[in-house]
């Protein structure tokens, strides 16, 4: 996938390896993480609870959350 053909992302800057993460499930917009745990975001290789707290973060300040446990 070329740079030109991916979405405009709106995630803050985590890590490295967190942002690559986030990049290859698909991950580009805050409103996506309405539907996903956080539970599920870590189980993603490279996403560790600092990145987590910083997209949560960055959802409160939209009045936003990560979904809740079903």
């Amino acid at each position: 996938m070329s740079a030109n053909s991916r979405p405009e992302k709106e995630l803050p800057i985590i890590s490295k390896p967190a942002n690559q993460a986030l990049d290859l499930a698909g991950y580009y917009k805050l409103e996506q993480f309405t539907e996903v745990t956080e539970a599920e975001l870590l189980k993603l290789h490279g996403m560790g609870p600092k990145g987590i707290r910083m997209l949560k973060a960055a959802l409160q300040e939209r009045g936003l959350s990560f979904a809740k446990k079903s």
